[in-house]
């Protein structure tokens, strides 16, 4: 552990520590706290300084912990994860799984981050991403099959996600096609898959889960879309490590039941929860806007769009949704 993370512990408690009490816990001066305490506010975290009083985080952390965040999976969890990486700062968790799996990693490894300096979204958007406040986790799996034959994965992933946050108590989370996950017609969390492989076989794919748990004041102020947070829609505090740890279970559980039976196993639970399906709706694409009414998803998880008295379907990946007011 570094001496940056240590510090990140002993303020996570949220009272004041003077400088020197710090910098004999750490074993280093009192200048090289403040370079510290420095290199923790570029990344966003709120730490008031005081004059004869020290330092302090402008609000407790629940700072993740891979004990806690394996707490929360089942005897079959245990056994389907590799391995659990967590990191203070990262590029993107997204970008590390996958030079990880370039590498060799193995299905199941997972990794999650306090921050992400260039976390992704869909269509190439910003992964707005928070110091320590919401959770940026991704899952990488690997298929015998090529990733042509994935087709279904990423709204099957977005179950996954929306299992977990059910299990916490937002029963009214629903799918927004294909994989986005809202409350009241706001965003809560996303779902972004990476895939690579050979076309006749096998192939990898890592899966991105961005949630937002505690967004703070202001950080939000680049997303275009109406976004919500998991403490302000359930009025209480909500365990990023355990949220953490469900969104784990069951993305892990997704991952192997559609490596055996394919998107055909989650069709019915998406349609229970389809937001979109009898909507109008339009659909961005890259040089061109549709509109139509949405007729839910075929067999493979594309989007069903009847326009201009017929109906047209929209592969996963291809399109961009937005539901008119």
């Amino acid at each position: 552990m570094t001496v940056r993370d240590r510090l990140l512990e002993l303020l996570a408690d949220g009272r004041f520590h003077s400088g020197q009490a710090l910098g004999e816990a750490l074993g280093v001066s009192r200048a090289a706290v403040w370079k510290h305490l420095r290199a923790l506010q570029a990344l966003g975290l709120d730490v008031h300084a005081v004059r004869g009083r020290g330092y302090r985080c402008a609000q407790p952390l629940e700072l993740l912990d891979a004990q806690r965040v394996c707490a929360a999976l089942s005897p079959g969890g245990h056994a389907r994860l590799s391995g659990l990486d967590i990191h203070t700062d990262i590029d993107s968790t997204n970008t590390d799984l996958q030079r990880k799996a370039a590498a060799g990693a193995p299905a199941g490894s997972v990794c999650l981050a306090e921050y992400q300096r260039a976390g992704r979204g869909r269509r190439g958007r910003v992964w707005v991403s928070p110091f320590a406040s919401n959770i940026y986790l991704s899952l990488l799996w690997r298929f015998a099959c090529s990733p042509a034959a994935l087709s279904g994965l990423s709204l099957a992933a977005g179950i996954g996600a929306l299992r977990a946050l059910r299990e916490l108590g937002l029963e009214e989370a629903g799918l927004k096609w294909p994989n986005d996950i809202l409350c009241g017609g706001r965003k809560v969390a996303g779902v972004l898959l990476d895939m690579a492989g050979e076309s006749g076989g096998p192939s990898h794919v890592v899966v991105g889960v961005g949630v937002n748990v505690r967004m703070p004041a202001g950080a939000a102020n680049s997303i275009d879309q109406p976004w919500s947070d998991l403490e302000r829609l359930a009025g209480t505090a909500i365990s990023r490590n355990e949220l953490a740890g469900r969104l784990i279970e069951q993305m892990l559980d997704v991952m192997a039941v559609f490596e055996h039976d394919g998107f055909e196993a989650f069709m019915d639970e998406w349609r229970r929860y389809d937001l979109v399906a009898g909507q109008e709706v339009q659909l961005l694409l890259p040089d061109s806007v549709v509109s139509g009414q949405a007729h839910g998803i075929d067999p493979s998880g594309a989007l069903l769009v009847r326009t201009g008295g017929e109906a047209r379907r929209f592969a996963s990946g291809e399109v961009s949704l937005r539901m008119r007011p």
